[in-house]
């Protein structure tokens, strides 16, 4: 958690009233920062074994107490911040308009659920598998794998082309997929609300096994990394359509452009230029990564919309269409392309 390392200087894994008073003092918003012995009682009342420390579960407590929100719920907003892009203010404005500056009217009530259910789900599969079989992930031999895995022999069992999102290959392939779409995935939540989320997600992942399906035709597909790389792309979306109201715009889109492309890029090297047999589907990656970008234009909630957006909107509408009907038609029609189904 984001909020416990920032908190815990040391890193020992406890946070104790001086690593509770310096957090505060640094992220002071007022230049009245809380009377240290304020900040001894609420450590006091935190501590709930009262060995003078907090650990992980009782500053998570904390956080979530409603007697302390007023004081904590500022750092929930700076990582909704740092994630959301922000919006900028205008020359004449004196204060942010509450109504259109989403990043700040964030919800955590009712729970933004969708990204951790999904999580649970997937981590529930992958134990199964492993509880059946040792290491059976690995190679996608357990009974979850074997029933939900997208297999181009088994096409006719439409729902593979959603739920092999939820199958994993190992343990470090399911952890980077968490990481991702919990700390990016809960916060878009937060703002835009869990359908939202979940929309890119599937448009992400049914992407990817479609992609995959007419590009690799032979190939098996497991994971969420489609539905991953539409929530980093999401974030583009975001930022194109807000490009006017945000901070700094075009230094976050060249970030995030980054991040997707080294990914992207360095795979696509290692498969068809370096031959590396890893058996990854790259192209899963890249059409979540683009239906991520032309569903997040047109589902993301969009500060004020301009002309030139508008037009934006339509052509991701249109394209994002044109692209499924595609991939749909080629997989009900084009059936000679495909192995065999058995």
């Amino acid at each position: 958690m984001i909020l416990t390392v920032t908190a815990d200087i040391d890193h020992d894994g406890f946070i104790t009233i001086q690593e509770l008073q310096t957090m505060i003092r640094r992220n002071s918003l007022t230049e009245d920062p809380i009377p240290s012995h304020v900040v001894r009682k609420i450590h006091q009342i935190a501590d709930a074994d009262h060995d003078g420390r907090l650990n992980y579960i009782e500053f998570v407590n904390m956080i979530n107490d409603p007697k302390f929100r007023s004081i904590f719920g500022r750092y929930v907003t700076k990582y909704v911040n740092f994630v959301v892009p922000r919006k900028k203010l205008g020359v004449w404005d004196d204060e942010p308009d509450l109504q259109t500056l989403y990043e700040d009217e964030y919800s955590c009530c009712p729970p933004r659920l969708g990204m951790i259910i999904i999580s649970v789900i997937e981590i529930i599969f992958f134990c199964i598998d492993e509880a059946k079989e040792a290491n059976s992930t690995k190679y996608a031999a357990g009974p979850m794998a074997m029933l939900f895995i997208y297999d181009p022999a088994k096409r006719y069992e439409f729902w593979r082309f959603l739920t092999y999102m939820f199958v994993h290959i190992g343990h470090l392939h399911l952890v980077v997929n968490l990481i991702v779409q919990i700390f990016i995935g809960i916060p878009l939540e937060m703002v835009h609300g869990w359908w939202r989320v979940l929309v890119i997600y599937f448009a992400g992942v049914v992407a990817g096994s479609l992609g995959t399906s007419i590009t690799d035709p032979t190939s098996k597909l497991a994971g969420a990394s489609g539905g991953v790389y539409s929530l980093i792309t999401a974030h583009i979306a975001t930022i194109i359509m807000n490009w006017s109201e945000m901070s700094f715009p075009a230094v976050q889109l060249i970030i995030f452009l980054l991040i997707t492309g080294v990914d992207v890029g360095t795979s696509i090297y290692n498969r068809y230029w370096a031959n590396m047999e890893e058996h990854i589907g790259y192209v899963a990656h890249f059409a979540g990564a683009v239906a991520g970008l032309l569903v997040g234009i047109v589902v993301l909630k969009n500060l004020k919309l301009t002309k030139k957006e508008n037009v934006m909107w339509w052509i991701a509408v249109a394209v994002y269409v044109i692209l499924m009907l595609v991939g749909i038609c080629w997989n009900t029609f084009y059936t000679g392309y495909f192995p065999k189904q058995t």
